[in-house]
């Protein structure tokens, strides 16, 4: 699962990693089979600021695609999260093996977080456009 698009990704996974079980609730537009499948937007990832173009270069020297600043829409410059870090939008373009990714750029010096969930969320319900909730539960490993 990708979050994080509104900045706050490692306040998030926090919560997310601390909780006694982590449900998420979503309506049908964010439903895929494959990461990526419907959110177009790339991966979020933190970043301390003085970082961000070496991890950029890092990003697609490493696992390829494109890593882009975000930036604000109502001020001049980049998207500040709560942490006072930056955000890249990293746009993938291939399937990888997620756990190894996340874990290798989590490596990277000046990375703080990704916004990839893996294996984190126990259920998911997802609130359909006809009203039924279509329901997701974590696949036993």
């Amino acid at each position: 699962m990708i979050k994080g698009g509104g900045g706050c990704l490692t306040q998030e996974k926090i919560v997310a990693g601390y909780a006694k079980c982590f449900i998420v609730i979503a309506d049908y537009r964010k439903k895929s089979e494959s990461l990526g499948e419907q959110w177009k937007k790339g991966i979020p990832i933190e970043v301390i600021p003085m970082a961000y173009v070496p991890v950029t270069r890092a990003l697609t020297k490493n696992f390829g695609g494109a890593a882009e600043l975000r930036m604000a829409v109502s001020k001049a410059g980049p998207v500040v999260t709560d942490n006072g870090n930056f955000i890249l939008d990293w746009k993938f373009d291939k399937v990888h093996e997620w756990s190894e990714v996340n874990t290798a750029i989590k490596m990277i010096p000046g990375v703080v977080e990704t916004g990839l969930f893996i294996d984190m969320a126990e259920v998911v319900y997802f609130g359909m456009e006809d009203g039924s909730v279509s329901v997701r539960e974590k696949q036993p490993r």
